[in-house]
C-alpha cells in the first residue's frame, strides 16, 4: 500500500477526466510550478467548477485567492451576471488575479478585495452558493463562523489543505481527529483538525472529504 496521501494512479486518473484548462489556466499552472506558489492544482480545479455547476451557484466567497487560481475555476462555472469576491492580503497578488481575469474575459463577474477576508465578508449580505475557506489554517472555524449566516440550503463550504499541506502533517491530523494527544501537532494541523471537527459537529451540516489534491473537505448546509 502507498504512503503518498494521494497515489500517482489516482492524479492521473484525475488528470485524465477533469474539464480542460484554456490558455490562462496554464499559464498560472507554469506560474505556481516555476514559483512554488500554493494551489490547489488543476485536478482540484476541475472539481470546483462541477461543485460549482451542480450547486447552480450564481455568488461565490472566497477567504484567501492568491493570484486567482481556484477563483478563475469556479468562475468559469457562474452565469454571465454570477458574481464571486476574491480576497487577498497581498495587494501585489490580487492585482495578478484581476490580470488574469481580464484576459480570461471573466472579470466582470470579479469583485477584489484587498484585505483580511473575516473582516470584509462582514461587508456581504447573503446568501452565497459556494464560500472556499483557504486562508490562515488557524483561523477556519472563525472564517466558517463568518460565513455560517450567510448560507442557504445547499450552499457549500469547501476547504482546503483539509489532508496535508506544508504547514499540515496528514498523519498528525489523522491522531488528532481520532482523538489522540499530539504534543508536536503544529499549529497548522490543529487548525484544521479543530476545523473538521467543528463542521462535523455543527448542527445543520454535513461534511464529507475529496481526498484529491491536499484533501478539500466539503460541507453541504442542510
Amino acid at each position: 500500500m502507498s504512503d503518498q496521501v494521494v497515489t500517482d494512479a489516482v492524479t492521473r486518473i484525475a488528470g485524465a477526466v477533469r474539464p480542460e484548462r484554456d490558455e490562462v489556466l496554464r499559464e498560472m499552472d507554469d506560474r505556481a510550478d516555476s514559483e512554488g506558489f500554493p494551489t490547489v492544482g488543476p485536478d482540484v480545479g476541475g472539481w470546483l467548477t462541477l461543485l460549482a455547476r451542480a450547486a447552480d451557484a450564481e455568488r461565490v466567497f472566497e477567504f484567501g485567492s492568491g493570484f486567482g487560481y481556484s477563483a478563475y475555476w469556479f468562475a468559469r462555472a457562474l452565469p454571465a451576471d454570477g458574481d464571486i469576491v476574491l480576497t487577498e492580503i497581498d495587494e501585489d497578488e490580487l492585482d495578478a488575479a484581476r490580470e488574469y481575469f481580464e484576459r480570461g474575459g471573466i472579470a466582470d463577474r470579479a469583485q477584489f478585495e484587498h484585505g483580511d477576508a473575516i473582516d470584509i465578508v462582514e461587508r456581504y449580505d447573503g446568501p452565497f452558493d459556494v464560500v472556499l475557506i483557504d486562508n490562515e489554517k488557524q483561523r477556519y472555524v472563525e472564517a466558517f463562523e463568518a460565513i455560517r449566516g450567510k448560507l442557504r440550503p445547499g450552499s457549500l463550504v469547501l476547504a482546503d489543505n483539509a489532508v496535508t499541506a506544508g504547514i499540515v502533517d496528514a498523519e498528525d491530523l489523522a491522531a488528532l481527529l481520532s482523538g489522540e494527544d499530539v504534543p508536536e501537532a503544529s499549529a497548522g494541523t490543529g487548525g484544521i483538525a479543530a476545523y473538521l471537527t467543528h463542521v462535523r459537529d455543527a448542527d445543520g451540516f454535513e461534511t464529507s472529504l475529496l481526498p484529491l489534491g491536499e484533501g478539500v473537505a466539503v460541507t453541504v448546509c442542510l
